[in-house]
């Protein structure tokens, strides 16, 4: 059974989406009464300004924390910031195991690099510390931390296993998956070059089922711990990721494709959803292509499923690929360097094809849990060869399930050349279905890795060329997004940043465009142990801000540590500001007399 069924027939039980309309839904506004603001409800008054935040006040950024506390971040973030240290930590780990002992080595960890990343070893001795940052403002998104330690060399059999179809395993076919989304010896060890982000690898079906119960329990504590929780996960977890890299080979040359008409027509250059072709001359182009007769598109573009406009954007476009018409079967795309035309879904065995329903199910039962508990589901970003995939995929979920509120958020990478695209496609996808916008903006973790891959398989390096032009990108999609939800009240967005640049520019905007905490329409987002400076300042001024609080046994939680220790190395470095006001804090309690400070 080919790709195309097999999408068509799942992803339409698991939502029923109306045909798509080249007119940008309306958006409905309240008249505006006394004392109500633009944009939002009737029923909701003026709102005073947005509070300051003052990230230099070191007395109110730690005073959560008891003076050991600050002495402990200040040896863990110096030991971060040694090359020599980090060149050698796993080795040197290894060697304080052996001369201590397990027991005293899990008194050390405690005592340094696990006690300032990881909560606890499970969810009831995490209980503590998240009561302690919700009593200071600041929420817990948790996640369970355990990986698997695989070497090198599993991992790498692990991924050319999975990533592979049973026919290109047996040599009796050749991918026809561009070189991105085909995998590569060279880079089956996911985990290189990645510092602030878990990967899984697929081992069977039934280890996946393990990863959504683990999720389910994430879920679960999440809705005990807070009202209004958070809980993430990664899609490479609930299944096998050939289905994600055939996918996105599909979405991607898809989009291409559609690129491709634009130029014919001279649209080359524009921003993606500004992009329109006109019909006419599409159909003019699909039978000189010899894609299909003149009789045979003469239902493909009607007003029933394009609109009245006579053109068709990028939205319209994507939205074939799920179309119950003809044209479903006429999915062939211009080969570039051939020039041939090339079936653009590939086939599945019945094996497969039951593999990728178990991922989608798999999605569906943590999306209905999240849903009972009132807990938010982040779908974290992963590699460039997967992501098309995981961003159509949550993009179903979020026509189902963001009803009513942004229960389901996607993630997007703004390293990404493409990054602003994705993200007013997107807006404007939620306006026309109706269904709440939430998004999650990274900076995104996995460049290095994305540089190199690109340049030894061959083919275009997908991320921006400097980290400045990286921050332009992500202001640049968070401005866009902070406008829409100035004027829609049901979309939220998470600002994911350590960069305290990035928080005084949104707080800036959310001033200016009245967005108040109070509307709980915006959320940041910083990792347990790092950037206490900017989280607890922004909770206790009444903004919505959340720790990423990763748990489990210390051993089955050090290859956490280890990223934890060398991003550290790359925030920190050269920008020593959070030992700066560490040491400031502990210098004023010291002169003071507050260094057995208790918070309160």
């Amino acid at each position: 059974m080919g790709l195309r069924r097999a999408l068509r027939v799942q992803l339409s039980a698991l939502c029923r989406r109306a045909p798509l309309s080249t007119a940008p839904a309306a958006r409905e506004q309240p008249a505006a009464g006394p004392g109500t603001e633009p944009g939002r409800g009737p029923a909701e008054t003026a709102r005073p300004p947005v509070p300051a935040v003052d990230f230099g006040n070191t007395q109110e950024a730690y005073r959560s924390r008891r003076s050991w506390e600050l002495v402990r971040s200040l040896l863990v973030l110096r030991l971060c910031a040694s090359p020599a240290l980090l060149a050698r930590h796993e080795q040197l780990l290894h060697l304080a195991r052996r001369l201590l002992g397990q027991r005293l080595f899990n008194t050390l960890m405690k005592m340094t690099f696990y006690g300032q990343f990881v909560a606890g070893e499970d969810q009831e001795s995490i209980r503590p510390l998240i009561q302690h940052n919700r009593a200071f403002g600041v929420g817990s998104i948790l996640d369970y931390g355990v990986e698997e330690d695989l070497t090198p060399e599993e991992a790498e059999r692990s991924e050319m296993e999975s990533c592979s179809s049973a026919l290109e395993r047996d040599g009796h076919g050749i991918s026809k998956r561009e070189k991105q989304f085909q995998a590569h010896r060279a880079f089956g060890d996911r985990r290189d070059g990645v510092t602030s982000a878990r990967t899984y690898f697929y081992a069977s079906e039934a280890k996946c089922d393990s990863h959504m119960e683990t999720f389910l329990r994430c879920i679960e504590a999440s809705g005990r711990a807070s009202e209004d929780g958070f809980s993430a996960i990664k899609l490479t977890a609930l299944g096998r990721p050939q289905f994600l890299l055939q996918f996105s080979d599909v979405l991607t040359k898809w989009r291409r494709f559609f690129h491709h008409v634009a130029a014919e027509q001279g649209k080359a250059g524009l921003a993606a959803v500004d992009t329109k072709l006109e019909v006419a001359a599409l159909q003019e182009s699909v039978v000189k292509m010899g894609i299909a007769s003149r009789a045979e598109i003469e239902d493909w573009f009607t007003a029933e499923t394009l609109g009245v406009s006579g053109t068709l954007d990028l939205l319209d476009w994507c939205s074939l690929i799920n179309s119950r018409t003809e044209l479903s079967r006429h999915l062939v795309v211009p080969n570039m360097q051939t020039g041939r035309l090339e079936p653009l879904l590939s086939r599945f065995t019945e094996e497969e094809e039951r593999q990728m329903t178990r991922m989608l199910q798999r999605m569906d039962v943590l999306a209905k849990k999240a849903s009972q508990a009132g807990v938010r589901l982040m779908v974290d970003a992963e590699q460039t060869y997967f992501q098309p995939a995981i961003s159509r995929l949550t993009l179903e979920m979020q026509c189902r399930f963001n009803v009513e509120r942004p229960l389901i958020f996607n993630t997007f990478q703004c390293y990404l050349r493409d990054a602003y695209d994705n993200v007013t496609l997107d807006v404007e996808l939620a306006r026309r279905e109706g269904w709440c916008f939430g998004a999650k903006l990274v900076r995104g973790a996995y460049m290095a890795q994305e540089r190199a891959r690109a340049l030894e398989v061959g083919y275009e390096d997908p991320i921006n060329p400097t980290y400045e032009a990286t921050s332009i990108v992500y202001h640049r999609c968070l401005d866009y997004v902070l406008e829409e939800l100035k004027h829609n009240a049901r979309a939220a967005v998470m600002v994911a940043s350590h960069n305290e640049d990035t928080v005084r520019f949104t707080l800036h905007r959310m001033e200016e465009l009245g967005l108040h905490p109070a509307n709980r329409q915006v959320y940041f987002g910083q990792l347990l142990g790092m950037c206490d400076q900017i989280s607890f300042p922004l909770g206790q001024a009444g903004f919505l801000v959340y720790k990423y609080v990763p748990y489990g046994p210390v051993m089955e939680v050090l290859p956490y540590l280890s990223r934890r220790a060398l991003e550290n190395s790359g925030v920190m470095k050269g920008a020593q500001r959070e030992r700066q006001l560490l040491w400031q804090e502990l210098k004023r309690r010291l002169c003071t007399g507050s260094l057995f400070h208790q918070p309160a």
